[in-house]
């Protein structure tokens, strides 16, 4: 019988490199939250990830970027914090944005973050959006930056390239029993995938008017003895003309966030589900230490 192997992955990139894009196409399921709008994930999402006798834990961090208020100095702790406790990291970069001031910053704070036995990964994401001499020349550039032990080329929307990475992931990883059982998929509260499922419906619904000014949180989860759920959850605003955005006129955007969460959420329970939500505001959310630890975030990071 073959040894089993298992370790954690961490994925780490600026806002919108494809990172959870990429840990979903591996996991085989929505597990992390993808939008187009940047630094949507706030936690450090596992996925559960099979690959023959390997199980990979995929660490989804949030993007890396200039921090400006408390919460995005958090998320970026929590970014570094992945990378600094993973067995592998991956850097996904863009291919069509190629070696941008913030890829720069991201190389350079690699190699003081990380030790040599770490194994640092390349892998070139969105390669459908430019010619193959342009990749080479980014890989060669890249290659040049800092010590890579494999370049992977990829397209984590379109599948291309990933089994390629997760296999070479999957050999790469230390030999050890499995952390997880065989059939999860995320090492997350379904309170917390609920509140994230939600999250993402207001952003996309909402586009450019207040999407990282309101968190979501699933206050109650009860199973029902018919075989459903009731998810009650708050979405928190930051001020009263936010709340009235939320609802939309007479309630329609509300109602079809609610729609979309739930017929999502139940898709991915495979039972029926009852979504109740409330909206509420509270003016200095981002200030409390109890949001961030909904999150799955430390709030003194921030600091």
């Amino acid at each position: 019988m073959s040894e089993t192997r298992c370790g954690f992955v961490a994925l780490i990139g600026e806002p919108n490199a494809g990172k959870s894009t990429l840990t979903n196409a591996m996991v085989g399921a929505k597990v992390s939250i993808v939008t187009h709008k940047v630094q949507t994930t706030r936690a450090r999402i596992r996925g559960v990830a099979l690959e023959g006798d390997a199980q990979l834990v995929l660490v989804d961090t949030p993007g890396l970027f200039r921090p400006r208020r408390h919460l995005d100095r958090a998320m970026v702790a929590a970014a570094w914090s992945g990378a600094a406790d993973a067995d592998i990291v991956v850097l996904l970069v863009e291919a069509n944005r190629g070696v941008t001031e913030g890829v720069e910053a991201i190389l350079a704070s690699l190699s003081e973050r990380t030790d040599d036995k770490r194994q640092v990964v390349l892998a070139i994401n969105k390669i459908d959006r430019v010619s193959s001499e342009a990749l080479l020349g980014l890989s060669e550039d890249l290659n040049n930056r800092a010590e890579f032990v494999a370049t992977f080329m990829i397209s984590a929307e379109k599948g291309h390239g990933v089994p390629k990475l997760k296999e070479w992931l999957g050999e790469a990883l230390p030999k050890g029993p499995w952390l997880y059982p065989e059939d999860q998929i995320a090492d997350l509260p379904l309170r917390m995938i609920a509140a994230e499922m939600t999250r993402e419906k207001l952003t996309l619904r909402l586009h450019q008017e207040l999407p990282y000014q309101l968190t979501v949180e699933t206050e109650s989860w009860e199973e029902r003895k018919d075989g459903t759920v009731r998810v009650d959850q708050l979405i928190y605003v930051m001020r009263d003309g936010h709340k009235g955005i939320v609802l939309g006129n007479r309630g329609e955007t509300i109602k079809a966030v609610s729609k979309a969460a739930r017929a999502e959420l139940g898709e991915f329970l495979g039972q029926e589900v009852h979504l109740f939500l409330q909206v509420k505001v509270r003016p200095k959310w981002l200030e409390e230490p109890e949001r961030y630890r909904e999150m799955g975030l430390d709030f003194s990071d921030g600091n």
